[in-house]
């Protein structure tokens, strides 16, 4: 595979990510597009790590960020969950008042 490759791979993830975030309005079908999203970057961060400059303190950073991916994400689940549970419906629009 060649750094053009990863890129095109990474930018289509990243399309479907966007698209799949903003045509929901459940929840968890906008979660499901945020991490599409952040895959395509996480893969785009580790392919110029590995084509430029493939020391070992880039896959330290790219775990770093899996990691924090990681929490983001469990933490927004628990949300949705939360949300779903106290008000039977898991819709973006019935979650405008976590906001303020």
């Amino acid at each position: 595979m060649t750094l053009q490759t990863m890129l095109l791979v990474a930018a289509a993830l990243f399309s479907v990510g966007l698209y799949g975030a903003i045509s929901q309005q459940v929840v968890v079908m906008v979660m499901m597009g945020l991490e599409l999203m952040l895959n395509g970057v996480i893969l785009a961060a580790a392919a110029f790590w590995w084509f430029l400059s493939p020391t070992p303190d880039g896959q330290v950073l790219l775990l770093v960020v899996i990691t924090a991916m990681t929490v983001e994400m469990a933490m927004g689940f628990a949300v949705a969950t939360l949300l779903h549970r106290s008000r039977q419906s898991d819709m973006t629009d019935m979650a405008t008042d976590l906001a303020q």
